[in-house]
């Protein structure tokens, strides 16, 4: 999630900790909304690329990179 483009719709597949194991960080994700199958969408990026914002279902957040990189996303294609 930490490297997709902005305006980019993605759907999560899958949180991951860095460490492998199930941290703070990854409930707090999920309880969030950060769930496989929920559609997410890059909105903007901080001056320096950190915190990014981000669109989960109804709700705006705030994620630091290194949350954003627990978030394992695929694109979302546009149909033609």
């Amino acid at each position: 999630m930490s490297e997709l483009p902005i305006a980019q719709e993605a759907r999560v597949v899958a949180l991951v900790s860095p460490l492998g194991d199930r941290s703070d960080t990854i409930e707090r994700l999920a309880e969030l909304g950060f769930v496989p199958g929920e559609r997410v969408l890059l909105l903007a990026r901080a001056l320096f690329g950190d915190p990014i914002a981000v669109r989960v279902s109804s709700g705006t957040f705030a994620l630091r990179l290194a949350e954003a990189a627990c978030i394992r996303v695929e694109l979302v294609s546009v149909a033609s």
